[in-house]
């Protein structure tokens, strides 16, 4: 691993005083008769770079990230229907000062900040399901890598368990990989733009609940709905690994799946925008919410992030103190 932190090319030393404080109530957005946070039994804390190398960096200030942006010509202006390369960074978490910060801030450079810095974890995130699902095409049904994706994606119950053509079938409509407008439009409801004290406190982006008692306890819990929090994670990469992991294998968003395989089938787009309209079971607002979504995506023009890659470079992790 490579350390930078001076300031010749691409070697920085920049500072990032990000984000957020309080949320008082958990947001009705996960249905109360089943556990929502279903995580990856080994969810990666840090994708590794095409290269195998990675920049570290440290971020005190916001004008300083702007900076870096524009110096690796990052910007959604950049980004149009036939080409949206997008740098692999990955952050370490939400400071402190943000929720102040944000509120000084013009609305439209909150947002793109907040854009920039979630839009990698998705598509770092997607990269790692697309190459789970490369192996769950081209694997023998009796090989162990496609049985440990079977077993990560309840499929089968054990090692010993038989695989078929239509298992693998069943399997591939539960790998697949989610359109990076949903991902980002759900992140900045569920988390106010990261201004929630939940996104502060544990990297909690999509508001996702969690049962066992080691959950983040909202300040008005309701207790008919037994001892749930809202679950934290170890960085806000892993918050998107479990989002996706959650809406892959939960069966309250059966109806998102079998609406992205039948698009995958036909040769159709699969986009935020239309996956959307089967996310009624993410929130108690139903239909209320995913108005919200598709007018978020539409109204902040996201629709072209759902074509961009990554670019294929070294991986920068911001650490933000």
């Amino acid at each position: 691993m490579k350390k930078y932190t001076a300031n010749p090319c691409l070697i920085f030393a920049v500072t990032i005083t990000l984000l957020i404080s309080a949320c008082s109530t958990v947001k009705n957005s996960k249905p109360a008769n089943e556990q929502q946070n279903k995580q990856p039994p080994a969810p990666a804390a840090q994708a590794p770079s095409p290269s195998n190398q990675q920049l570290e960096l440290t971020v005190t200030s916001i004008a300083d990230l702007t900076a870096l942006f524009e110096q690796l010509k990052y910007s959604r202006n950049n980004c149009t229907e036939d080409k949206c390369e997008i740098p692999r960074i990955t952050f370490n978490g939400i400071g402190k000062d943000w929720q102040e910060t944000s509120d000084k801030l013009p609305v439209k450079i909150k947002k793109e900040l907040f854009f920039r810095l979630m839009a990698p974890l998705v598509l770092i995130a997607n990269e790692q399901i697309q190459d789970e699902r490369n192996i769950v095409k081209k694997s023998a049904l009796d090989s162990d890598a496609l049985k440990t994706i079977a077993l990560k994606y309840s499929l089968i119950k054990s090692r010993q368990s038989n695989l078929d053509e239509n298992l693998r079938n069943k399997l591939l409509q539960r790998v697949d990989i989610l359109p990076p407008s949903l991902a980002l439009a759900q992140a900045a409801e569920e988390s106010g733009w990261a201004t929630s004290r939940f996104a502060m406190q544990g990297n909690a982006f999509f508001g996702q609940w969690d049962f066992s008692g080691k959950g983040m306890k909202p300040l008005l819990q309701r207790k008919g709905l037994g001892n749930y929090g809202v679950a934290r994670f170890a960085s806000p990469l892993a918050s998107v690994e479990a989002y996706m992991f959650n809406l892959n294998t939960n069966k309250a968003y059966q109806k998102l799946r079998a609406l992205r395989m039948q698009l995958r089938a036909a040769n159709k787009a699969i986009t935020g925008y239309g996956l959307a309209g089967t996310m009624d079971k993410y929130s108690e607002r139903g239909q209320a919410y995913i108005d919200g979504l598709q007018k978020m995506i539409r109204y902040n023009k996201l629709d072209p992030i759902d074509q961009a890659y990554l670019a294929n470079k070294h991986l920068i992790h911001i650490t933000v103190n």
